[in-house]
């Protein structure tokens, strides 16, 4: 089922060429241009755009975007207790990881009289989007609002698509109850019904009955991606998320059966997701070939499983050895990578690239889209080789307070004056001359 690429006799040194490994195709430029007309029209239209593009896009009726406080209310009361208390579970144990990460106000004292202190500041008033589509993402408001709060944003909204009936028979219009019972748990109370590049827009200019935010965070398809590149420096953002990927990296010593499995848990998610698998053993690549088939047609959504499997952006790339494969795997720079490899602990401490590591048979990438406590908003397309997924740290500024007194300016002064002359700014040099003039001596006085 999955196409093969061997590259074992491919160059021993030098780097990885990455058009060689599967990935999928993703135009956000395309995308560019459908999506500013929507965005200028939400910035001069505000929620009358919004409206209209709920009937054009979703295929509901709404009045407004903001979901009522019973709707919130309504949606906790009728979760399924399971769910329920599955919730609760991803949110505890998220909230213990993302604690950790909280920074600490460090002051160093550069010389007597001179401090820089560098001072955390939470960003003010934060955007989640959160994507409706063909799954309830109840657990991607956890993974956006934990990480919001551990770093103390004061104003947190969260936007979603609406829904139509029967998908949401409870509420024509509202984004899926999933996801608003979620918000009720976390205690975030301010909800948008609004999806696409119209929420994304909606979030950096504001509305009526959104006032505008500092930064949008959250996963999204095409469009998303490309309202959050057209509205950057308007507003923050977190990263262009692309479509979901997973690479497992194994050894003759894994398991067929549990790499087929999670190789079809994350390519249930899209037609365009990702499954890679990395090997040197041939035999573990036929087994896990396989295994596919028979896990595939078992499984609920096998069409779009299939789809994504035969993809451009999925197969079985054979490699030497493991330390070619962990040069392919950096290469490749995976969203999720497992490791499936004997002593899997210490093949994984050598990963360089990936937005999270998987370490062995028992920690399969779906633990960690629900209750690891590791965020699931992670790096794709490559971008693990640069970035990072989100975490407190999205949410916080780091600002240097500078506090010099007049003697530790007056013995770094000439420092100053020389390095500014030799930029040709002048003017600098004077900014700190002139605190030494008007008749009291000093450096360059």
């Amino acid at each position: 089922m999955l196409t093969r690429i061997d590259l074992r006799s491919s160059p021993g040194q030098g780097a990885i060429d990455r058009d060689l490994l599967p990935r999928a195709e993703l135009d956000v430029e395309a995308a560019l241009e459908r999506v500013r007309p929507i965005c200028e029209d939400v910035r001069h239209r505000g929620t009358a755009a919004l409206i209209d593009y709920a009937q054009r896009f979703d295929g509901v009726t709404i009045e407004r975007t903001r979901v009522p406080a019973e709707a919130l209310e309504r949606a906790l009361a009728e979760l399924d207790p399971a769910v329920r208390a599955a919730l609760e579970e991803s949110i505890a144990r998220a909230r213990l990881v993302h604690r950790e990460q909280r920074r600490t106000d460090t002051a160093v004292r550069v010389v007597p009289g001179g401090t820089v202190t560098e001072r955390w500041v939470p960003v003010e008033r934060v955007g989640l989007y959160v994507p409706g589509g063909k799954a309830a993402y109840g657990s991607s408001v956890v993974m956006n609002v934990v990480p919001a709060q551990e770093a103390g944003v004061g104003s947190l909204v969260v936007a979603s698509p609406p829904q139509r009936a029967p998908g949401n028979e409870w509420g024509e219009g509202l984004p899926h109850p999933t996801i608003l019972a979620a918000c009720a748990l976390l205690g975030v109370t301010e909800v948008h019904a609004a999806g696409g590049a119209q929420a994304v827009a909606m979030l950096a200019h504001g509305t009526a009955e959104c006032a505008p935010v500092k930064l949008v965070t959250g996963p999204g398809n095409v469009y998303v991606t490309a309202a959050k590149r057209l509205l950057k420096g308007i507003v923050g953002i977190d990263a262009e998320a692309g479509p979901t990927e997973i690479a497992v990296l194994a050894d003759a010593s894994a398991d067929p059966r549990l790499i087929a499995a999670d190789l079809i848990s994350q390519a249930e998610h899209d037609v365009l997701a990702a499954a890679v698998l990395i090997t040197p053993s041939a035999e573990l690549a036929d087994a896990v070939d396989a295994e596919l088939g028979p896990q595939v047609a078992a499984a609920k959504h096998h069409e779009r499983i299939s789809e994504a499997l035969t993809g451009r952006q999925s197969g079985i790339v054979l490699v030497r050895d493991l330390d070619h494969g962990l040069a392919v795997s950096d290469a490749y720079a995976a969203e999720h990578l497992e490791i499936h490899t004997e002593d899997a602990a210490a093949v994984a401490a050598r990963v360089r690239n990936a937005g999270a590591v998987f370490v062995g048979p028992h920690a399969p990438v779906s633990l960690g889209d629900y209750c690891a406590g590791s965020n699931h908003v992670l790096p794709t397309g490559g971008c693990a080789c640069h970035s990072s997924g989100l975490s407190v740290q999205s949410f916080l500024r780091g600002i240097h307070v500078v506090d010099y007194d007049r003697q530790a300016l007056a013995e770094v002064a000439h420092h100053v004056v020389a390095l500014a002359e030799a930029e040709d700014l002048p003017a600098h040099g004077t900014a700190v001359k002139a605190r030494f003039e008007s008749g009291k001596a000093g450096p360059g006085a």
